[in-house]
């Protein structure tokens, strides 16, 4: 019994190191990461239509989170019109056959109605309010003073055009970005192999940044902004990536092998680039805001803006890159 105890304490204090140096319950989050995984693989192995709808109920529980935040900084967004034209927007751009056309109204479009929206500031039962109330008592004091925005209990109310800017801002962020993954299921007849790389080897390149920061991580990357981020971390970053890129590519162009070898390189050191750009961002608005995490629905990651942000920031460049190398 006593080794048994002695075993069981052993681990539950190497647990409690790893997630010390992530940031992170490790467990949960690695709980969380295989359920995710098994969703998006299953919506890809039914069809691309069913991969259609789960990315618009993760843009929809983006936004709200969005929402959420931006109303503890005391800034309103329209976050029903928001759904409604991120919803037309997404399945517009896919099921459209003059693709990039149809994405471009749509997001003219949307930046008009999201704006007009946000000059009327209309409320919804209590559930925005109780959202905020429970992420205030979730934030630290120490996040609260660093804000911009929150200073001890105050919020500082601001004007309409306030709402307008930061409303515009959501639209740019999250529909805008989220259409290049649309886009990229278009072209070359490769939608599945687009979809993988798009949606996973970000997340492998966070994976990659998360265990050399936590286990080689000396020379911080910014420390103000993200104090965890480290120069081996984004090493690390790159590495995964494309380790992954190159595992995609000999399953899926095994034709364009001998003439397409660096793209895999040049998929790493973009995911790795951009991706801790992205999260970087993310970051520097949590902290303006004076929050943690983005959201709280999946545990041990945060919010849904949490994982996605990096997927998001990568997207342009993928699908430029896809595109233009004709994979």
């Amino acid at each position: 019994m006593d080794k048994h105890a002695e075993h069981d304490g052993n681990a539950d204090e190497t647990i409690e190191e790893i997630n010390k140096k992530t940031g992170r319950n490790m467990p949960q989050a690695i709980a969380t990461a295989v359920v995710l995984i098994a969703i998006i693989i299953a919506c890809l192995a039914i069809s691309m239509d069913v991969f259609m709808v789960l990315l618009v109920v993760f843009m929809i529980l983006a936004l709200w989170e969005l929402r959420v935040d931006f109303a503890i900084a005391g800034m309103h967004i329209p976050v029903v019109m928001l759904w409604i034209c991120s919803t037309v927007t997404l399945l517009a751009t896919y099921y459209s056959p003059w693709h990039v056309s149809t994405m471009a109204l749509c997001i003219m479009l949307s930046i008009v109605l999201v704006a007009l929206s946000a000059t009327a500031n209309f409320s919804f039962g209590d559930r925005l309010s109780m959202e905020v109330e429970r992420k205030l008592a979730q934030t630290n004091a120490g996040a609260r003073l660093e804000s911009s925005f929150n200073h001890g209990s105050a919020t500082i109310q601001h004007s309409r055009l306030t709402s307008v800017a930061v409303s515009v801002f959501a639209v740019l962020y999250i529909p805008l970005i989220a259409s290049f993954i649309a886009l990229s299921l278009t072209f070359h007849g490769h939608a599945f192999a687009h979809a993988i790389m798009i949606v996973f080897l970000p997340a492998l390149s966070d994976t990659g940044g998360l265990f050399a920061g936590a286990w080689f991580g000396k020379h911080k990357l910014s420390p103000r902004i993200s104090p965890k981020k480290s120069v081996e971390g984004l090493l690390g970053s790159i590495l995964f990536a494309m380790a992954g890129a190159f595992a995609i590519f000999a399953c899926t162009y095994p034709s364009l092998w001998a003439s397409r070898w660096w793209v895999p390189i040049v998929v790493g050191i973009l995911m790795g680039i951009v991706g801790t750009f992205g999260d970087l961002c993310a970051s520097m608005l949590k902290r303006d805001i004076g929050i943690k995490d983005m959201g709280h629905l999946l545990k041990g990651h945060g919010g849904v803006m949490d994982r996605v942000d990096s997927i998001l920031l990568t997207a342009p460049f993928m699908m430029a890159l896809l595109y233009v190398t004709g994979l």
